[in-house]
């Protein structure tokens, strides 16, 4: 293990619950925490709950080598403390929009941008939104904005998304004579901090699906969908293929464990749920070899992975799958499970490098339970030596080296050092500050003229006053007394 600087202090805000039930996000920051402590003073910042329950179990997550806080998202006021103590901060980017702040503040900014927002925005209200005006999007474009111009170093999850981010980062004028001068790759502008892997390997602890879930057996064959029923995936081919397989043997248990989402805030997220349930139902098999949970508890997690036989990663094809990096998929291989997955994405990807189990093609009922079918007839360790090659390769320690390298050595990106407040796409910033120019302008006119009438109101006020004095003198002539 690597000595701690522990000169260097890092403060890594997750956006997401991280505790008893997390989601990727979550997962991701526990993660990256656990391995940064190793070589840093970090604190972890994670929002406030509301419920006591949703409290983090310390000793259950292992928190003991850094210390947790938490803060209320869009206000300053619960994380300047904080941030004022720490010389690098780590920020999801839509954390950039609760904060502002941050951009004035002496810390470089690391902005991690692993999950790419909008096209995931797009997939669930995107429709809506074009035939309401799109002002929601709009919102959503004006709190993307702040990331782009605040970061000193940026990661994502892939080259793909790295690719994005540059053109991202290109119109935001972020690529420019000042970081293309300190590195011609860019990459100490933005580089790739993968979703990683734990060291090791998952250790059983309890039987919680096997005999144990109403309706599964403890010899049936469970094939494990990992995550959630969000929009840009496609549980439904996922229900339709254990259909099929249906027809040919009856000990398969298709299993949905985490159908609510555990952060309150998006309990009402649109997915899937409700017409997989239904599907189900359709089919007459809704509990009885298709089964929906709420969410499982991570402490469990590895308990569930250990005692699938099959998972599956299945999406569309959108700009969401290009981009995506599916969390899901690298607990798979953490726990050895063979997989089945959509062809299009990055995680698919590492699927086919390291022969992981088989990908198919989008919707593709008829491969996806051919596929389930061989990976059953295979014994559980077939695949062993390969999964232990993309382990090897894939371990947080391993994945973060870029992340661990800045915070090392931490600076200020060198054209928010040069332009300061001015930074940005020269077609916007001169635009703004050629209008401000105008608008200056005008209030110095607007000012001159102020002076101007009110010169005019004292004359007028003044003539009046000698109009008046002469009316009384005239009348004191013609009406002495008066």
């Amino acid at each position: 293990m690597a000595s701690r600087i522990v000169d260097r202090t890092v403060l890594l805000i997750s956006h997401e619950m991280v505790g008893k039930h997390m989601a990727g996000p979550g997962i991701r920051y526990y993660h990256l925490a656990t391995v940064l402590a190793r070589h840093f003073n970090l604190t972890l910042a994670i929002p406030r709950q509301p419920d006591p329950s949703a409290a983090i179990s310390i000793n259950k997550l292992g928190f003991s080598e850094f210390p947790v806080v938490s803060y209320v998202r869009g206000s300053w006021e619960t994380i300047e403390a904080h941030v004022r103590q720490t010389e690098i901060v780590i920020l999801p980017s839509d954390t950039a929009a609760d904060f502002p702040q941050l951009a004035h503040s002496d810390a470089s900014l690391v902005v991690d941008g692993y999950d790419p927002l909008l096209p995931e925005w797009l997939a669930l209200y995107g429709v809506t939104e074009s035939e309401s005006g799109g002002q929601h999007w709009r919102q959503r474009m004006h709190a993307l904005h702040h990331q782009h111009r605040m970061g000193d170093f940026f990661i994502c999850a892939s080259e793909r998304q790295r690719d994005w981010w540059l053109g991202m980062l290109e119109a935001h004028g972020r690529i420019n004579p000042w970081t293309f001068r300190e590195d011609s790759s860019l990459r100490r502008l933005i580089d790739v901090v993968a979703y990683g892997l734990p060291d090791g390997e998952p250790t059983w602890t309890r039987p919680v699906l096997k005999g144990i879930w109403p309706g599964i057996g403890p010899d049936d064959k469970v094939i494990l969908w990992g995550g959630g029923l969000w929009l840009w995936l496609d549980p439904l081919t996922a229900i339709r293929a254990v259909a099929v397989l249906w027809q040919q043997r009856q000990d398969v248990r298709l299993v949905f464990p985490g159908t609510r989402h555990p952060n309150p805030l998006l309990g009402d997220i649109s997915s899937h749920n409700q017409a997989a349930k239904s599907l189900a139902l359709e089919l007459g098999l809704l509990d009885k070899a298709i089964f929906f949970g709420d969410w499982v508890a991570y402490e469990d997690w590895a308990n569930v992975l250990l005692e699938a036989d099959v998972a599956l990663s299945l999406h569309f094809d959108t700009v969401e799958t290009r981009l995506a990096f599916r969390s899901r998929v690298l607990e798979y291989i953490w726990a050895g499970l063979p997989i089945i997955a959509t062809t299009g994405d990055a995680t698919g990807e590492l699927v086919e490098h390291f022969g992981l189990g088989t990908v198919v093609d989008y919707t593709d009922t008829d491969a996806v339970a051919q596929s389930i079918g061989r990976l059953l007839e295979k014994p559980r360790d077939a695949l062993k030596d390969a999964f232990a090659e993309a382990r090897r390769e894939l371990r947080w320690e391993a994945v973060a080296q870029p992340l661990i390298a800045f915070c090392r050595q931490p600076r200020r990106a060198p054209d928010r050092t040069a332009l300061g407040d001015t930074i940005g796409n020269p077609a916007t910033v001169d635009t703004i500050h050629s209008l401000a120019g105008q608008v200056d302008a005008q209030k110095q006119v607007i000012a001159h003229l102020q002076v101007r009438n009110e010169q005019q109101s004292r004359l007028i006020r003044a003539y009046e006053q000698g109009k008046f004095m002469r009316f009384m003198r005239w009348l004191s002539s013609v009406r002495p007394g008066v």
